[in-house]
């Protein structure tokens, strides 16, 4: 079949009209708290990224554009062997790259859960780069029509096709499903990706493990930031519950200047759209996500975060805006302008550093260097995940009142006006998600990891009943929880196992020990 790349123009347009913040121009990409979610997501790829690690050969693998429509275009997927432990018989472990770039995850195929994996088992370690992501880009451009083909049942075709035919260039035999089992591992995005393929494709997935994986689709998110409030340390909390009370208190004042002067407080006095302000504030909150055991991979943001706003007290401070504030709010705003304001330098204004619908030409930017539009894509059109406010006025909020499910959604109107041919829905599709288990999901051979300190957790139950979800042959599935863990806290190793925490060691070794116990009932089948 022809290439797209290199033959989409020549169609006509009544013919074919055709997910982390990695390129400079994202940069200015506006702070609301899905975006704060986007860049958590990425700070913590590239901080796994940077570890040192090994090489390990990349290769390709065909696959159509479009699995269930002959469109007779191509692509090349992207993936990496470490074939160090493999021996004849052995599994295959694949790791589900997500939403970035397969070679950001060569540390965890090195050290980390994939090399453990294939260490215990005899196994193949794999890392296979998502659609779209990564340099496995079957369009041209991003617009919406060329977004179209992002989506979970593309993206899981994609897999089962892999597992079904793929050829190792290095391996001699055929290790295709279902005469070698094959393990699929993912986290966060991935975790669901892993779970799913588990249910979706039973035939070809003979394990799955998915860890923090979002497999219940929402909305409206409250819990993501309501996790933080209950499990982040409570003096830094209890600072910037008082900081959002307050800040929200003058911002909807019927006064103009004081709404004006606690902008000013915080150096965004030119920012037009209050939201905006209120979304800024929750900026630093995103980073309780990029905590993580191993000092090289976690960041220390959040941590710096809680110093900068100091120990709740009843402190008042007159401010030269005339208006008088909290300690706490005081504090939170000289970090919030060191930290990101002073960095929003002419000549760019305040609108464009921080601002929404005051700057929507940056939403209709859709060359392959806006990297910002495939996640946000899939959020749009399937997962949600719209950071909101609790709904109930009892439980206390760290994020403002004024980041409403309107104001975190609009980003779908703002980027992706109606193409030719495809139309973003009204509402995420989360319902095509969660007809797969949810937070029910369940599957023999299917182990789900969660931190306890997880802002991804949402309801999940600790021991899930798979007769809410019924399949064939279900068993109970290992479920197990990280004390103190944040997101996806098994996916990183050191190359030393024994210098890990005996948390992680432990983790860890209750996958080895689950993971044999599956492969001994292997059975490959019968040739004819």
């Amino acid at each position: 079949m022809p290439s797209l790349r290199s033959g989409l123009l020549s169609l006509s347009t009544s013919a074919l009209l055709l997910l982390q913040l990695a390129s400079g121009s994202d940069a200015r990409f506006p702070l609301n708290p899905h975006h704060v979610k986007l860049q958590a997501r990425s700070q913590a790829s590239s901080a796994i990224a940077k570890r040192q690690s090994a090489t390990f050969p990349v290769y390709t693998f065909t696959q159509p554009l479009d699995h269930f429509v002959d469109t007779g275009f191509t692509f090349e997927q992207r993936y990496w062997l470490n074939d160090r432990h493999y021996k004849a018989g052995g599994p295959v472990i694949v790791f589900e790259a997500g939403e970035g770039p397969g070679d950001e995850r060569m540390p965890i195929l090195d050290t980390g859960i994939v090399d453990i994996l294939a260490n215990a088992t005899n196994g193949l370690g794999i890392v296979l780069e998502h659609r779209y992501y990564g340099e496995s880009v079957p369009v041209q451009n991003f617009t919406t029509d060329s977004l179209r083909w992002l989506n979970n049942e593309q993206a899981a075709a994609d897999s089962a096709n892999f597992i079904d035919n793929v050829t190792f260039p290095t391996i001699p035999g055929d290790l295709t499903a279902p005469g070698t089992a094959w393990i699929y591992y993912g986290g966060s995005y991935g975790g669901a990706r892993a779970a799913h393929m588990r249910v979706l494709y039973p035939e070809l997935v003979f394990g799955a493990i998915s860890s923090s994986g979002v497999v219940h689709a929402t909305l409206d998110d409250w819990r993501y930031f309501d996790i933080i409030r209950q499990y982040a340390p409570a003096d830094c909390i209890a600072q910037v519950e008082k900081t959002v009370d307050e800040v929200d208190s003058l911002i909807t004042s019927p006064n103009a200047a004081t709404r004006n002067a606690i902008k000013a407080v915080f150096g965004v006095q030119n920012l037009t759209y209050d939201p905006d302000f209120a979304s800024l504030l929750s900026n630093p909150l995103g980073a309780w996500q990029d905590n993580n055991w191993d000092p090289a991979v976690g960041s220390n943001a959040f941590a710096e975060f809680c110093e900068a706003l100091g120990p709740p007290d009843n402190a008042k401070v007159h401010t030269e805006q005339g208006i008088t504030v909290s300690n706490a709010t005081f504090n939170y705003a000289k970090y919030i302008k060191s930290n990101y304001v002073d960095g929003c330098r002419p000549p760019q204004t305040q609108d464009e550093c921080f601002g929404t619908i005051t700057d929507k030409d940056f939403y209709l930017q859709t060359d392959l260097s806006q990297t910002w539009r495939l996640w946000t894509f899939q959020v749009c059109t399937q997962w949600g995940f719209f950071m909101t406010p609790p709904p109930d006025p009892a439980i206390p909020r760290i994020i403002s009142k004024l980041i409403t499910l309107p104001y975190a959604s609009e980003i779908c109107k703002l980027a992706y006006p109606p193409g030719h041919v495809f139309k973003v829905p009204a509402e995420p599709n989360i319902t095509a998600v969660n007809s797969l288990g949810g937070y029910n999901i369940a599957y023999d051979r299917l182990a789900i990891i969660d931190g306890q300190w997880d802002p991804w957790r949402g309801d999940t139950p600790h021991s899930p009943d798979p007769a809410a979800h019924p399949r064939p042959d279900t068993t109970i599935r290992p479920f197990k929880l990280i004390p103190q863990g944040v997101h996806h806290y098994d996916e990183n190793g050191l190359a030393d196992h024994s210098q890990e925490p005996p948390q992680i060691r432990a983790i860890h070794e209750q996958e080895v020990e689950f993971v044999q116990a599956w492969l001994k009932d292997f059975k490959p089948p019968t040739k004819s």
